[in-house]
């Protein structure tokens, strides 16, 4: 059983359907299902560098798992690209963490993995790209 507390007009995803609140919400799911709360669904168009378009496909293996061979196909291919570019221990270490999760079909999880890839890439960025330019 899983308790989630939603604010008013808070988005969440249950299974694929987005659903909104009407007021503060208390929702108890008594099953299996895929859940992101609205905060953790990311559009197509946001998913525009490398480490958001791993998100990106591993967002979908979790929420459309009818596509799941499609979609870890596709988490391969980005996941190569990824970690061949990184040069950080600690990135690396994130993104073992993150094929450990996707082997294991744990794509919640792996989601929080590869928040912080996308938080290392930014640090990255940032660093690379002139302060007027960011």
């Amino acid at each position: 059983m899983l308790r989630i507390s939603l604010r008013d007009n808070e988005k969440i995803v249950i299974n694929g359907a987005v659903l909104r609140s009407s007021g503060r919400t208390d929702i108890v799911v008594e099953n299996e299902a895929a859940i992101l709360r609205g905060r953790d669904v990311m559009a197509p168009e946001d998913a525009d560098t490398p480490a958001k378009r791993l998100y990106f496909a591993c967002m979908m293996a979790y929420l459309d798992p009818e596509n799941l061979v499609q979609h870890q196909s596709h988490i391969l291919t980005l996941f190569e690209q990824l970690i061949h570019a990184l040069e950080a221990p600690e990135a690396k270490a994130n993104c073992v963490a993150f094929a450990r999760r996707v082997a294991a079909c744990d794509f919640y999880r792996a989601l929080t993995e590869c928040r912080a890839l996308i938080a290392y890439e930014a640090e990255a960025l940032g660093r690379l790209l002139p302060a007027d330019a960011a």
